[in-house]
Formats: structure tokens, sequence, C-alpha cells
């Protein structure tokens, strides 16, 4: 009985994520915001509904399911680096570096670091890596 209400509360849970998330992605104004919709509230909608059928096939049915969870495991991790990629289009395609607010340090955002600031990093981080080297 315990096992069914707690197959029953992921497959509750699940659904009230997944329809919060497709609702965001339809009535959230920008696409930047819509973006959080699909890659969290969907992503743990479908996440309960493979814990729901795992927790099933191990108590019910008395077997693990590899299956679901390796679906679970890389759900959870390509969701998060595909909401990026898909932020950085965006990013590239709609807005000019002066267009954004500011950073809140001396460098601007990673995605218009110029040429020469990217180059001055990288040196320090050289010279960092040398100075490890030779102390240690």
């Amino acid at each position: 009985m315990i096992v069914d209400i707690l197959i029953a509360a992921c497959l509750v849970i699940s659904g009230i994520f997944g329809l919060v998330g497709s609702i965001g992605l339809i009535k959230l104004p920008d696409p930047m915001m819509r973006l959080h919709a699909p890659t969290k509230a969907t992503t743990l909608g479908v996440g309960g509904a493979l814990i729901a059928s795992m927790l099933y096939f191990h108590f019910v049915v008395g077997q693990f399911s590899f299956h679901e969870f390796m679906i679970v495991l890389f759900l959870f991790l390509t969701a998060p680096i595909t909401g990026h990629f898909i932020a950085k289009t965006h990013l590239h395609l709609g807005h000019r570096p002066e267009d954004l607010p500011p950073t809140g340090t001396d460098r601007p955002w990673a995605s218009y670091e110029s040429d020469e600031a990217r180059a001055a990093i990288e040196a320090a981080a050289e010279a960092e890596a040398e100075a490890a080297r030779k102390g240690g």
C-alpha cells in the first residue's frame, strides 16, 4: 500500500511539473524566460515519471529497471547543457554587447570577451600554472 502511494505521488508530482513546464513554454513572453520552462519543470516531470516506473519495477515486479535509471541519468545530464546551448545561441543572435546589463565585475560577458582580453586571461593562467610547476 505504501509503495502504491509513493508511486502515485511521483506520478502526480511529475504530471504537475510537466503541466507547469508546458504552460510556461506557451505563456512566458521572452525566449530566455521560455527556456526555463522545458529545461527545469518538464525535466522534473519526465524524471518523476521515470522514477515512478523504477519504483514500480523494483517493488512490484521485483526487478531493477536499469533502462529507466539510464534515461533519468542522461536526461538530467543533457537538459542543462541543451538549455545552455539554446541560451548562448539566443544571446549571439539577438543582443549586442552594449545592450546587455553590467556583469558587476570589471570583465565583460563571457560570450563577448575580446580576443585581447581572452589572450590576457590565457597568459595569466599560463603564468600561474608555470609558477605552480616551479613551486611544486
